[in-house]
């Protein structure tokens, strides 16, 4: 699947805000991506499909789920925000031709990250965070530090999404909390 076909399929998929929101995401993806090197294309494709499960129903998404358990990552077991994610990969691999492991991963974390994240994973999660329609309070100054430092910004996102989870009284992704402590722990390790 090349962006051309990402951005139609997506286009026939989505609400008219969620596209927009789409191809925000994917023109702050392309800018990160050459700011820290990573494949630009690579970076466009998983940013079209990152939410191309969205809007499907939580039924939909739970028997996606059960019918590929293999790449499901036991996603029934871990909080419904994030199925759409997984899904979304699911779809690209079973059903949309996409084969290139990197791009899948990032379509599948880009809601809560995980341990290991690549370079294109966190590209990912912080061009959904930050695109331009974005707007909660330190957005901006996300913004400045994702030029800065990859792993400052993804630490101060992660931070960010796990206290709002929290602070609703939901429950915070296992997937989420790795994440952070990983990207800690390297960071540690740096100094």
């Amino acid at each position: 699947m090349n962006q051309k076909q990402a951005k139609e399929l997506v286009r026939s998929r989505l609400s008219d805000k969620r596209y927009e929101h789409t191809l925000n995401v994917k023109k702050m993806a392309v800018r990160l991506a050459k700011r820290y090197g990573v494949d630009e294309d690579k970076a466009a494709l998983a940013a079209l499909l990152h939410d191309s499960a969205k809007e499907i129903s939580k039924d939909e998404m739970r028997e996606l789920m059960r019918q590929y358990p293999q790449y499901a990552e036991g996603g029934e077991e871990r909080p419904a925000p994030v199925w759409h994610g997984i899904c979304a990969a699911i779809l690209a691999r079973t059903q949309w031709g996409v084969e290139d492991e990197a791009i899948l991963s990032a379509i599948a974390c880009h809601t809560a990250g995980k341990a290991g994240m690549s370079k294109l994973d966190k590209v990912v999660y912080l061009a959904d965070m930050t695109s331009k329609e974005r707007d909660w309070p330190g957005v901006g100054k996300l913004r400045k530090l994702e030029m800065k430092d990859l792993d400052a910004a993804m630490l101060a996102a992660l931070k960010q999404t796990n206290d709002f989870v929290l602070s609703q009284g939901k429950p915070l992704d296992p997937q989420s909390a790795a994440a952070y402590e990983d990207i800690l722990s390297h960071q540690k390790k740096e100094c």
